[in-house]
């Protein structure tokens, strides 16, 4: 497969092309990718066979318009340029783009991509947002594999930049180009991996510091909320700036990340077997769900979630002024 995506002209704008998208699932991620699209001027349908799924999606894009406006986009009558469609071919027959938040299940995935390759239009950009599934298994039962790629978002898409766009065996450059600069045009910061893995690379991370920290509070070294306490006060800060890499570059010297792993590399490695390998047993789960029900379990999600909202804009405001 040929990834090169090549420049893109200065006078371009990448967002010309689109009118209409297509969102396929109206769950949490559906919502907010429906919410970005509309609040970048492009007319949005939502396919979900829910009966309920208009109410649904309706709440939930009032709860995302405060963050929505924080970021500069316009808000004003989002549900203007909002419709449903419950028919999978009708609603992705005008699509320029279909983004795909369906279940994750592989079967599930694959009847759905071979609906929409029949219905969509030749030129439509085709994305999942599939949290791990490879695009390759994904595309096995469409006639042009070719035409699809993974746009995995970090939730929630309308706020936090980063897009994985993962190319399946068969992708085309093509659409790694025209996935990369839909994104980019939506503020986003799209990351082409060069290669497929399950779980692509920032789950992937979350995955592994995650267990660590599971493994911490089962065993008792800390509490939920006293680990929470440490990874913002420390590595959260560090990373939102710098990155494990360039951390740790930092963290050598003069000498850089060479002179890190030559002096400190070896005794980090050596801790890496003692690291821990819990499972969600009873005790470890009656564990945490009894910690975090007493950390945080009296305020009501929506209210954390738009604390944190506040906050990560906050932050990156802050960041984009500092590169500025």
């Amino acid at each position: 497969m040929d990834n090169s995506t090549g420049p893109v002209p200065a006078s371009a704008n990448p967002l010309a092309g689109y009118r209409r998208a297509a969102v396929i699932g109206g769950g949490v991620i559906g919502i907010s990718w429906a919410g970005l699209f509309l609040a970048h001027g492009l007319d949005v349908v939502v396919s979900d066979p829910r009966p309920d799924v208009r109410d649904q999606v309706l709440t939930g894009l009032d709860e995302i318009v405060p963050a929505l406006s924080a970021l500069g986009l316009p808000t004003g009558d989002l549900a203007g340029r909002l419709s449903f469609e419950a028919d999978l071919a009708t609603a992705v027959a005008g699509a320029d783009v279909v983004q795909e938040n369906g279940p994750e299940r592989l079967a599930v995935k694959q009847e759905i991509w071979q609906a929409v390759e029949r219905a969509a239009p030749a030129h439509a950009l085709l994305a999942t947002s599939t949290s791990g599934i490879p695009a390759s298994a994904i595309a096995e039962a469409m006639r042009q594999p070719e035409r699809l790629v993974v746009g995995h978002p970090f939730n929630p898409p309308h706020l936090v930049p980063l897009v994985e766009v993962v190319p399946g065996a068969k992708t085309s450059a093509r659409t790694l180009r025209q996935a990369r600069d839909f994104y980019a045009a939506l503020g986003k910061k799209p990351q082409i991996l060069r290669k497929e893995i399950p779980g692509f690379v920032a789950n992937r991370l979350q995955s592994a510091l995650f267990r660590e920290c599971v493994h911490l509070v089962a065993e008792g070294v800390v509490t939920e909320s006293e680990l929470d306490e440490i990874v913002t006060a420390s590595i959260g800060l560090r990373w939102a700036v710098a990155g494990p890499f360039r951390t740790f570059h930092l963290g050598g010297g003069p000498g850089g990340l060479p002179h890190f792993i030559q002096h400190l590399g070896r005794a980090m490695e050596g801790t890496w077997p003692g690291l821990g390998n819990p499972t969600f047993d009873e005790p470890t789960v009656a564990r945490l769900t009894g910690q975090a029900q007493e950390a945080f379990g009296d305020v009501p999600v929506g209210e954390l979630a738009a604390r944190r909202d506040r906050a990560q804009i906050a932050l990156m405001r802050a960041l984009e002024a500092d590169r500025a």
